[in-house]
């Protein structure tokens, strides 16, 4: 399979009800998506189905971020501890590498972040090209 995935506002209005945002908020959330996953026919994932899904959760993911932002959730990182009287909370990313923690973030981007190992892991295949022969 070859091409790029279009991305389908109700389509992924009815996978996501809860993501709250305007057909123009999510096509420019794809857009974002699109520079963090590729979505050309040069892109490592090569089924559309499973690139449409990877592309679906970074759009969930970058629409939540920006709902936090806009009602004055700026925190970054993961709830670590919270306490109710004089409010105290305690964020943590935990063992993560610089690259993951932006998608810990949310569970849209921690699905993305699982879901794409299988890309990220560089895989050697022994013998598929000739080897030099030393003489």
């Amino acid at each position: 399979m070859s091409g790029v995935v279009r991305f389908d506002a109700s389509r992924f209005r009815k996978l996501y009800p809860k993501i709250s945002a305007t057909d123009d908020q999510l096509s420019m959330f794809f857009v974002e998506a699109c520079m963090h996953c590729n979505n050309t026919d040069k892109s490592i994932i090569k089924n559309l189905d499973e690139r449409e899904l990877m592309l679906f959760l970074l759009v969930a993911h970058i629409a939540t971020l920006q709902q936090r932002t806009d009602s004055g959730n700026e925190a970054v990182g993961r709830v670590a501890s919270a306490s109710e009287g004089s409010v105290s909370v305690s964020l943590d990313n935990g063992q993560t590498t610089h690259s993951e923690k932006w998608y810990q973030q949310t569970p849209y981007g921690a699905r993305y972040w699982a879901l794409i190992k299988q890309y990220r892991s560089f895989f050697y295949v022994l013998g598929k090209f000739p080897m030099p022969v030393r003489h």
